[in-house]
Formats: structure tokens, sequence, C-alpha cells
């Protein structure tokens, strides 16, 4: 009785484990769709629109797991382990499954201001976390407000050069082609109401997916005897990572290379300076046990820019194997240390 008992236990924390994941990933595919939609009709430039809220919306399930893990499960294995696993998935594994299917160009941008914020953001992280092995609500306060200072960047770099790096070709002619009912469902998806009822909804799937998804972990990470740490580095960081999986993957075969690459970019930021910095801004966590993980997170970010300062500047096919060979590298560390 006790054998079945705890088999059923493990298959419903198993299930709830994939739904969670389910509900965490349309939730931020509504949630930014719907939040980029409302600050278009706003005003807000659309290239902010696309590095802000593209970073924040594939980057919702890390924040939403991290304080959920922080606030209720007070597990800082699962906090900080979900933030510097998903960073280093999003460049090793995403980036290098991406260069496979076509090569990267790294844009001016990305090379001038993106690439060293988030060289600067990752080295931060650690120094913060190395000094005094946790991080207080001041290193909380102190990323929160660099990220602040990103978003500015962006917002005056892009009323200066008014360059639109997210705009869809053929959307007039897309317009033109619908008729009848795809017209009216279209301009029923593209109204305030349903926009808002989306971004409401997004959230809420994001929030209770994320709950979900701690909880189901957790229960699997005792059920099996592994440690918070390698739960969070692992399974929660591919979970929460599926987002910018999938928008770079599609990014990529629709040719939309600068979005695949800026998404990652972004992403990372965001995980440090707003997961982490929001995390830590309420509650103290710990940095035990993450300086390895956290220098081969800065050896993955490193990489990144070596592929794209290289001439050229793009991330081609042999980058993509290279990263993806870390990758391996990486997942065998973890699972041959010593500690697990």
């Amino acid at each position: 009785l006790w054998i079945r008992s705890d088999a059923m236990e493990f298959l419903l924390n198993l299930i709830l484990l994939i739904v969670g994941f389910i509900m965490l990933v349309k939730g931020a595919d509504w949630f930014v769709d719907s939040a980029a939609g409302i600050a278009h009709k706003i005003g807000i430039p659309e290239l902010v629109i696309g590095l802000t809220l593209v970073g924040f919306g594939t980057s919702a399930p890390e924040l939403s797991v991290s304080l959920t893990s922080a606030l209720k499960m007070h597990s800082a294995g699962i906090t900080i382990g979900n933030v510097v696993g998903s960073n280093i998935m999003n460049i090793v594994l995403i980036l290098g499954i991406t260069a496979l299917i076509c090569k990267i160009p790294c844009q001016k941008n990305s090379l001038v201001l993106d690439i060293p914020y988030m060289l600067g953001a990752t080295v931060l992280f650690i120094v913060l976390g190395y000094f005094g092995n946790s991080f207080s609500n001041v290193d909380g306060y102190v990323m929160v407000s660099l990220l602040v200072a990103y978003i500015i960047i962006l917002l005056v770099i892009s009323i200066k050069t008014k360059t639109n790096l997210f705009a869809e070709e053929g959307d007039e002619e897309e317009e033109e082609s619908l008729t009848g009912l795809k017209l009216k469902l279209s301009k029923i998806k593209d109204s305030w109401w349903f926009m808002a009822i989306l971004l409401v909804v997004g959230l809420a799937l994001i929030i209770y997916g994320s709950d979900f998804v701690v909880k189901s972990a957790t229960g699997i990470a005792k059920a099996f005897g592994v440690s918070d740490r390698i739960i969070g580095l692992t399974m929660i960081a591919f979970g929460t990572s599926l987002p910018e999986l999938m928008t770079s993957i599609t990014a990529a075969r629709k040719g939309k290379t600068d979005i695949a690459i800026g998404n990652i970019i972004g992403s990372n930021i965001f995980n440090i300076l707003c997961v982490a910095g929001v995390t830590a801004s309420f509650v103290q966590i710990s940095f035990e046990g993450f300086l390895t993980d956290s220098f081969f997170a800065l050896g993955a970010a490193l990489l990144l820019a070596l592929l794209c300062y290289l001439p050229g500047h793009a991330i081609k096919r042999w980058g993509g194997i290279a990263m993806l060979a870390g990758y391996v590298a990486y997942m065998a560390k973890i699972f041959m240390a010593q500690d697990i």
C-alpha cells in the first residue's frame, strides 16, 4: 500500500509539473502578445517594446518560479539554480540549436550595448553572491536599479534612432487579404478589451503555473533524493527556458535572427537583474554552492561574445556545435559531481 501510494504521489507530481510548464509557456506567450499590443496602442516605441517586453515576457516564468520558491517554499536552491541554469541553457542550448538552423548575425546594437551589459550583469551577480555568500535586500535593489537604467538607455536610443527592429513586413498585404469572418476575428484580437483579458489570463497562468512547477518539482526531488540545487539547474531551468527556446527557433525559421539573439541576450539580462534582483529585494537568498555554476554561466556569455566579435559578427554552425558541446559537458559535470 505504501509503495502504491508513493507511486501515485510521484505520478501526480509529474502530471502537475507538465501542466505547470504548459501554463507557464502559454501564459508568457499571451502576456507578451497582449502587453506588446497595448503598449503599441499607447504609442511606446516598438524597439523598446521588443527589447523590454519580449525579454520580460520570456523571463516571466523564471521570475514567478523564483519568487514562489523563495517566498513560499524557502528554497534558495531552486531560486538561484533557476536563474543560473536558465542563463546557461539560453546560450549553449537554445542559441546552439538555433545556430544549427541558420547563421545568426550579431546586430551592432547588441555588440555596443547588450552583450557588454549582459557580461557586466553576470560578473556583478558572481561578485555580489561571492561576498557574503548570499544576496541581500541591498544587492537586490542594486540589480533592479541597473535594470531600470538599462531600460532607460534603450528608450533613449530608440528615441534618437527611431529604428524599428521588430517591424514585420507584409502586414498591409495580409490585412487586405482578410475578408469576412477573418477580418472580424482580426479586429477582435486587435481590440483593447481582448488584449486586456489576454493580459490578465496570461499573468494568471504564469502565477499558478509557477506554483505547480515549484511544488511538483520539489516533490519529485525529494522522492529521488535529488537536491533543490540540481532540480533548479536542470529540470526547472529547462522548463522556464521553453519560451526562449520556442521564440528563438521560430524567429530563426522565419529569418528574423535579430529577434532570436536579442531574445536570448535580453532574457539573460532580465534573469539576473530582474529575477534575482526582485527576489532578493523581498528575501535574502543564499548563493552557497553556485559559484562554479555561475562561472560556467559567465563562460557561456564570454563564448557568445567571442563568436559575435569575431570577423563576420555572426554565430555560425560551428559556433552552435561548440555551444552544444559545452552544454553536454556541463550536464555531465552536474550529474557526475560527488555531492549529488
